[in-house]
């Protein structure tokens, strides 16, 4: 997995607060800091115009309590509250934050809040990746010690055949035939235009020009849809069909 850093800002009115958490936070590898603040007032004019993922946030201080400065960040941004009075623990959840460390915190409970605000951005960022591979428009593969580019758009299924997978192409009788498995396959292609229907295929869901019970008919071939992939196909069919 790739590792990623996140921008962190450190808000607290008590000075020997915000230090320890300061030195936190350059303990952290993953942690960059980008702005400490006395005040909420000073961190909302820097957030402004600066992008920060995360924001270890004090709740109570003058002037605007981290409670009410936390709904005022952007989406982007997740906090991270930390405070000397458990009464507030109900309220921070209530805003979505990632954790709640109660003072006085050691190194290793700022750590684990400092993970969890990992994991989640991680996550956000797999997930943004998926749909980018969800418009991929090409594959390369090695066939007969060559790299043939395939159109993603031209492929009408892919048939498995043990350790070898056959390329069915539209205006070509003749099928590429690769090294390759089809569930290293089946991650490599955009989940919303192609489908595994049966162990040995894998279908172009918009290629499809029939279905008759539980077969696909792709360019005249008959693929059956087996027991194990069809609730997965029938919830396509079902939101993708016009109800008359």
């Amino acid at each position: 997995m790739e590792v990623i850093e996140l921008t962190c800002m450190i808000v607290d009115d008590e000075p020997m607060a915000l230090n320890l958490v300061e030195s936190y936070v350059e303990k952290t590898p993953f942690l960059k800091l980008k702005k400490k603040c006395s005040s909420a007032i000073e961190a909302l004019q820097f957030i402004k115009t600066e992008t920060v993922d995360v924001l270890f946030l004090d709740i109570q201080m003058p002037d605007l309590s981290g409670l009410e400065f936390s709904k005022m960040l952007p989406k982007h941004t997740r906090v991270v509250f930390t405070t000397a009075f458990d009464e507030y623990a109900l309220e921070g959840f209530k805003v979505e934050a990632l954790d709640y460390l109660l003072k006085p915190f050691d190194y290793a409970e700022f750590l684990s809040a400092a993970n969890k605000a990992l994991e989640w951005f991680t996550l956000v960022k797999g997930n943004s990746q998926t749909s980018v591979s969800d418009k991929k428009e090409f594959l390369f593969v090695k066939s007969e010690y060559k790299q043939v580019r395939i159109k993603l758009s031209d492929v009408l299924y892919f048939e498995g055949l043990k350790d070898y997978i056959k390329i069915w192409l539209k205006d070509n009788p003749k099928a590429i035939l690769t090294l390759m498995s089809l569930k290293s396959l089946e991650e490599e292609l955009p989940q919303t235009e192609f489908m595994r229907v049966h162990r040995s295929f894998i279908v172009s869901l918009k290629n499809i020009e029939i279905i008759e019970r539980s077969q696909i008919i792709i360019n005249k071939q008959r693929i059956t849809v087996s027991e194990q992939y069809k609730p997965k196909f029938l919830e396509y069919i079902n939101d993708n069909s016009l109800n008359s």
